[in-house]
């Protein structure tokens, strides 16, 4: 069980990392400047999920995801 518990904590350390990479990476975003400059209405505005940006918040939601499934599941006292 030892191994098992050294691999998953592997695991965790890059996805903490990559969540540090990819939370960098993404733009702020500004409370409601969107829709002051119009923005919310261009066919970027209304594709964000297709766009760069988008797939850096989903993949982030994901990694997030992950790396809260490994926190509970290497604090179990299985290993």
């Amino acid at each position: 069980m030892g191994v098992l518990r050294i691999i998953l904590t592997v695991i965790y350390i890059f996805i903490c990392i990559a969540l540090v990479v990819l939370v960098l990476m993404q733009e702020g975003k500004s409370a409601g400047l969107g829709a002051i400059s119009g923005a919310a209405e261009t066919y970027w505005g209304k594709n964000k999920g297709r766009s760069m940006e988008g797939k850096l918040v989903k993949i982030t939601t994901g990694l997030a995801v992950g790396f809260m499934l490994l926190a509970v599941v290497l604090n179990l006292t299985l290993f």
